[in-house]
């Protein structure tokens, strides 16, 4: 009899794990879908980043790409990072410690702040903003303070890192990029 509950017992703990484990599926799904947006990212001027040399706290720190988009770290000098995502620029730097400096470096980088966007035109605070990871056109232009009354609140045009302005319909998942500028014009009557 004892071992008819214990058989028993055994199997309703699998049947809750079972349960358990199916239940966290679409939730694994999400980190996946976070490390895809940071791929996706693309390092330029502006932006602030936190690097890590495992076991070299003089290596480690917080950097920024400058002028010609490069990091400047101590031994490896300039690093070219400027259109790499965050994993590119992390095995670039490991590539160059490895080069003669350190025999198995590990590094992690990661974003701490990246280049502001710049809303202008039919808004009440038109200005530059810090850029956030999700970051919509209706938050931006919420950031700054509203539309005004003349403003046209169906189109705006954005001019992206390419330098190329578009016309885009608003909408409430209309993305905003690092660097871009956001131009609200006026509406005709």
């Amino acid at each position: 009899m004892t071992i008819f509950k214990t058989t028993i017992s055994a199997l309703a703990g699998l049947g809750m794990i079972l349960i358990a484990a199916c239940s966290t599926g679409p939730a694994s799904a999400t980190p996946q879908a976070g490390s895809r947006a940071a791929d996706s990212y693309r390092l330029g001027t502006g932006d602030e980043v936190k690097i890590t040399v495992f076991d070299e706290q003089t290596l480690s720190g917080p950097f920024i790409v400058d002028g010609q988009g490069a990091l400047v770290m101590p031994l490896i000098g300039a690093v070219q990072v400027s259109g790499l995502s965050l994993a590119e620029a992390q095995t670039m730097i490991e590539t160059k410690l490895k080069d003669g400096y350190l025999r198995e470096p590990k590094v992690t980088m990661e974003m701490t702040k990246g280049r502001p966007y710049y809303i202008l035109g039919e808004v009440n605070r038109a200005g530059e903003y810090p850029f956030t990871s999700g970051l919509t056109v209706m938050n931006a232009i919420a950031a700054a303070g509203d539309f005004t009354y003349r403003a046209d609140k169906k189109r705006v045009m954005i001019t992206g890192a390419d330098g190329v302005e578009k016309e885009v319909t608003v909408t409430s998942t209309t993305p905003v990029r690092p660097g871009d500028r956001i131009r609200i014009r006026e509406r005709f009557f």
